[in-house]
């Protein structure tokens, strides 16, 4: 096993540096870490598909508690930033698909080193050291297979388009899963003038918005209450699928390939065991436990639970949403929504 460096492990356990080194699990700062015995993590992550999991998971290992709070990705950087504003920091660790950026720029974020960041591919890993990605997920339409037969059902974008489809479609509100991320997908893919022309199209077929989570739009297409949504996490419609809900996924081409990216911050009063649990997640074995939930690992070693929810095996084509084209794009991305859809 590759060992840490006594200056490593003199950082891990008193986090006296801005940069603090994730190496193979040291034990130095697993006993650093049991001896502050919980951190506090905040994620959009939906609580009994994976965050009770995956924290549950940790404990398991290492006897250490971590209390999570779930939110969206914009309140989870909101939370973060005002606690590094009043020097009342209570997140020490951190997921979220949108404005990592500010979280480094203000300084609330903390730098890490990954131990095998081969494994991580390009656009699933900071350069800077700032964050990884715990997983990925795929944006593409879904419908109820009880309302919208086999011959029926959308091949392309421009099958949106049909008269049939007119006021019968869902989308989330304003969310990367949703019609940010819809709009997003068709702008990258087709080109702006291109993508314009076509979305200017799509807002005269009338999609209805919902104030709600991803989660629970699919569950309004499963209940019947839409035959279709356009924009959906094809891991979640998966595991719909397989508790045996009427729903199947549609990959419209291109698809958008969005991360949620996983850090550290500053003032984090539990600096080990925020980093210890942030390295077990990042890990192999961690990693195993976003697959067996159905979600799609980040790691290149970690295949998914059905490998066709990626592109190359789905046989699809698909863009990359890394975090710098969101934060650059995210905010056209919304005013096109209110220009056009509104």
């Amino acid at each position: 096993m590759r060992r840490v460096s006594l200056l490593s492990v003199c950082l891990a356990l008193f986090a006296v540096a801005a940069t603090v080194r994730a190496a193979e699990i040291d034990p130095a700062l697993i006993a650093a870490a049991k001896k502050e015995g919980r951190a506090t993590f905040y994620t959009p992550l939906i609580v009994d598909q994976l965050a009770r999991p995956l924290t549950a998971a940790f404990k398991a290992k290492f006897g250490i508690q971590i209390d999570f709070q779930r939110m969206d990705s914009d309140a989870v950087v909101l939370k973060i930033l005002n606690e590094y504003r009043a020097k009342r920091a209570v997140a020490d660790v951190y997921t979220t698909s949108l404005n990592v950026g500010a979280l480094i720029k203000s300084g609330a974020a903390k730098k890490f080193v990954l131990p095998d960041q081969d494994q991580f591919a390009p656009g699933y890993k900071d350069p800077n050291g700032y964050w990884a990605a715990d997983r990925l997920y795929v944006l593409v339409a879904a419908v109820n297979t009880t309302k919208v037969a086999p011959g029926d059902r959308p091949k392309t974008y421009d099958d949106l388009l049909l008269p049939k489809w007119s006021g019968k479609f869902a989308w989330r509100l304003s969310n990367l899963t949703g019609s940010t991320g819809f709009i997003g997908s068709v702008l990258t893919g087709m080109g702006e003038d291109k993508g314009m022309a076509y979305l200017r199209k799509l807002a005269a077929q009338k999609p209805i918005a919902l104030n709600l989570s991803d989660r629970a739009v699919l569950d309004q297409v499963i209940s019947g209450e839409f035959p279709m949504t356009i924009a959906m996490t094809n891991h979640n419609v998966e595991i719909s699928r397989k508790e045996g809900a009427p729903i199947a996924w549609i990959p419209l081409e291109p698809a958008m390939v969005f991360s949620e990216q996983m850090g550290l911050t500053t003032l984090g009063p539990h600096p080990n065991a925020g980093l210890l649990f942030l390295e077990y997640a990042l890990s192999r074995e961690g990693q195993e436990v976003f697959r067996k939930a159905g979600y799609i690992p980040a790691r290149k070693d970690v295949p998914p639970l059905d490998p066709k929810l990626l592109p190359d095996a789905g046989g699809f084509k698909a863009s990359i949403g890394t975090p710098e084209l969101v934060e650059k794009n995210v905010n056209h991305w919304d005013d096109v929504y209110r220009q056009l859809f509104r």
